[in-house]
């Protein structure tokens, strides 16, 4: 077997270096002894954290560092490439990996050895050997192309946040993509705010057949025309007018209509499908995806790769896949189920660099991996093995049978459609219709409503005479566009040709982290702040912060990676225009919030202006310092949600999820009385109560102060006890071994002393940890531990 030594030796031997120790986990298992397989984790070198990094006045090459903390791995490497014969980067096979092996490579150039990139688009015994047997040159095109977009990102990041600094306060960040992401989510919530609804009615009746069979059906045409009835006096006159008449069947006409099978996932549609059907955000999915693709052990198979590679924007399948499918088809269902096979070309704005997500292997079906798979694996996986199984089985067909009542002086009718399915084709493995509609439906303004379908009796005639047994009014309101939710926000970005598959998943929590947005029932909801900001950076960037531009720059990227294009030019006419609209609005922002500004009834001559802090926004002098004048501003304030989770210290309140300074947490509804706080991660799960530090006699490094003790995933570790006034840290294994032993034994006593408290529901079930707690607030709500709420009330805040 290749090499598994902790301190592995590559002498004699090709080197392969992969960026996760999973995917080279795997990979071992494949390869001979002539092979070392060693991780990078992930990226080794990157742009100064602290500076932009690029070089204006040297066609703005960027300047790269190797990371902190990769020093290790970075040795380790070169001592590994001088030892070997030569060197094999399979690094993941996007414009990301490309950069990564072109980083590796300078790294090790000095060993002189022969260097090659291996693209594996699946993690399996054959196409790893297939690969390794077909290497190439790193493509400097699309390592160009990326370092092109971190210009891009890296550009407005430190230009644009500086002026956001000035104009609200510091700390707020732009973003090239989020921010636009973030405009289409505020110009929504305008436009929802903005919506007054209108009042309709429908009218339905039930009718009964000579058969004693009763079916509903509803009312499209009083006199010809589409009724409108915008009230219940004239739904009432209408009924009053329907009833007391003779009803006949008028018109039967039925059609057969084919259902066409669904694409296989593109990474877009992955996301948007387990948004919409599992309730992962999109973070989430590409998390599971990656372990699913890097390798899962299978027992005495070991660990196999089990879906291709997840970041992909195409719908292509290989000839070998869609043959094993069609095998599969055949041998389960009959070659009467066999479909068209590839479902063939890439989107309009697809890179089609890989195939689309499918399983490497068909005939691993999800309960065949259940014992090995984790519960979120499993489901995803079943997610991408129907889908793919779908997508290369033949259509539905569908007999839509349409059913016209009519009353005897001809001035009513009514409709009612029904469905029979006359052969299932893809339904036999997938068949969730509302999401087959959620993604046939090009808008997102719309929430995926169903046809009314249904059971029409078995034996209807034309002229059958009918009794009305009953009729049905209903009103109904007209209802703004739907907001957005995770999945229908990447649909939309996807329509435009914003993003790409690598970026889809980072865009929503970005803008969450930073506070500029708020998820509410699974619905994306712009904060106070992040309207403001929008607001800002639209008014006084219109060309920058725009959908057309962004979709523009996205297809210069991709032109870069083609090379039509050059690094240079494009970074340059970026990087000009947007330091002179910055050089104009830097003295003379805009800020739309005080064009409407009031003199100051205090000193006469200033004006009353927004001004923003951390903790909201007030109105002050615009000759402050000269006059102090400040007023509060009436806002509306989210007011703590209840969240059906039982206090875990004092056992009688209860934990109220309330919004900081630094972001969301939960508290307990005893306080003062009781001051327990829940943190919330990024992902916005719960984080374990965790036991209180240790406080050692060991000095910190930086400033003298005592240390820290903690016990963390990867063991003790050391910080400094006056943090975060002091970030000093202390490796554990710096310290001396008798010294190591004896405050391994008072961590040991400590975490006894201290249990793992499980946070509990107020019925006593224990909290899903691994949920959001929008997802946990929801549950709670529909087991009737809380009632529904609705989240908003107004508060003066100055």
């Amino acid at each position: 077997m290749a090499s598994k030594s902790t301190t592995p030796s590559a002498r004699n031997r090709t080197l392969i270096v992969v960026e996760s120790p999973s995917k080279a986990k795997t990979i071992n298992k494949y390869l001979g002894d002539n092979y070392t397989v060693y991780a990078s984790i992930g990226h080794i070198k990157d742009l100064p954290k602290k500076e932009i990094g690029i070089d204006f006045d040297n066609h703005y090459e960027p300047r790269y560092e190797i990371i902190a903390g990769k020093e290790k791995v970075v040795r380790q490497m070169k001592k590994l490439a001088g030892e070997a014969d030569r060197v094999l980067i399979a690094t993941d096979p996007d414009r990301e990996g490309e950069a990564i092996a072109w980083h590796i490579s300078n790294e090790i150039e000095f060993a002189e050895k022969p260097v090659f990139r291996v693209l594996f688009n699946e993690i399996t015994k054959n196409a790893i050997i297939e690969a390794i047997g077909h290497p190439r040159q790193i493509d400097y095109n699309l390592v160009r192309s990326q370092q092109t977009r971190q210009g891009l990102d890296k550009i407005v990041g430190y230009r644009i946040s500086p002026f956001l600094w000035n104009v609200v306060y510091r700390g707020l960040s732009a973003g090239r993509v989020q921010s636009v992401a973030l405009r289409l989510i505020c110009e929504r919530e305008a436009e929802i705010d903005a919506f007054t609804p209108q009042e309709y009615w429908t009218i339905s009746g039930d009718f009964v057949t000579p058969g004693k069979e009763t079916f509903r059906a509803k009312l499209v045409k009083i006199s010809g025309e589409k009724p409108e009835i915008t009230n219940s006096e004239q739904a009432e006159k209408i009924a009053n007018a329907i009833q007391g008449r003779l009803f006949g069947v008028s018109d039967i006409v039925p059609k057969v209509i084919q259902r066409r099978q669904p694409l296989p996932f593109t990474t877009s549609l992955l996301q948007q499908a387990a948004s919409n059907q599992l309730g992962f955000g999109s973070q989430k999915t590409m998390r599971v995806a990656q372990q699913l693709y890097e390798g899962i052990e299978l027992g005495p198979e070991g660990a196999t790769g089990l879906i291709t590679y997840m970041r992909t924007d195409s719908t292509r399948i290989s000839g070998e896949a869609v043959g094993q499918a069609r095998e599969y088809i055949t041998r389960q269902f009959g070659e009467e189920y066999i479909g068209p096979g590839s479902p063939g070309k890439a989107g309009k704005n697809s890179q089609d660099a890989h195939e689309a997500i499918r399983p490497t292997t068909v005939t691993r079906t999800p309960e065949s991996l259940k014992k090995h798979l984790s519960a979120d694996q499993f489901k995803l996986y079943e997610l991408i093995w129907k889908r793919f199984m779908a997508s290369m089985m033949a259509p539905a067909k569908i007999e839509q049978t349409r059913v016209d009542v009519e009353d005897h002086e001809k001035e009513f009718v009514f409709r009612a459609t029904g469905n029979r399915t006359l052969f299932p084709g893809f339904f036999r493995v997938y068949d969730d219709q509302q999401e087959l509609d959620y993604e046939a439906q090009k808008s997102t303004r719309d929430e995926v409503e169903k046809e009314q379908i249904v059971k029409l009796p078995e034996r209807l005639s034309l002229s059958d005479a009918l009794s009305l047994l009953e009729l049905d009014r209903r009103q109904s309101f007209t209802r703004p566009a739907a907001r957005y939710s995770e999945a229908s926000l990447v649909k939309e970005l996807d329509n435009y040709g914003i993003g790409r598959p690598s970026t889809y998943a980072s865009i929503f929590s970005t803008l969450q982290e930073r506070r500029y947005v708020e998820l509410q029932k699974k619905k994306i909801i712009p904060t106070e702040l992040g309207k403001d900001v929008s607001t800002i950076l639209v008014a006084n960037f219109p060309e920058l912060f725009n959908v057309k531009f962004t979709a523009q720059m996205e297809d210069e990227l991709d032109k870069v990676a083609q090379g039509d294009d050059d690094y240079e030019k494009v970074l340059d006419a970026f990087y000009r225009p947007l330091e002179a609209a910055l050089s104009s609005r830097k003295a003379d922002p805009v800020i739309p919030q005080n064009r409407d500004a009031v003199l100051c009834e205090k000193c006469g001559t200033g004006h009353m202006i927004v001004k923003w802090t951390t903790s909201g926004k007030f109105l002050g002098c615009s000759d402050y310092p000269k006059c102090k004048n400040i007023k509060s501003i009436a806002t509306t304030k989210v007011k703590p949600k209840e969240t059906g989770i039982a206090c875990p210290t004092c056992g009688e309140g209860h934990m109220l999820l309330r919004n900081g300074r630094l972001g969301p947490f939960l508290a307990c509804s005893n306080y003062p009385k009781c001051n327990t706080l829940l943190n919330l991660n990024k992902q916005r799960h719960i984080e374990p109560i965790k036991a209180p530090p240790i406080k050692t006699d060991l000095a910190c490094p930086k400033c003298g102060s005592p240390m820290y003790l903690r016990s963390g995933k990867r063991g003790p570790w050391l910080g400094c006890s006056t943090f975060p006034k002091c970030r000093g840290r202390l490796s554990w294994n710096a310290i001396e071994k008798e010294a190591r032993e004896h405050w391994e034994s008072v961590m040991h006593d400590h975490l006894a002393a201290h249990p793992v408290i499980t946070i509990r529901m107020s019925d006593g079930t224990p909290v899903p940890m691994t949920l959001p707690i929008e997802d946990i607030i929801m549950k709670a709500e529909e087991a009737g531990l809380i009632s529904s709420q609705s989240g908003q009330e107004t508060e003066v805040t100055a």
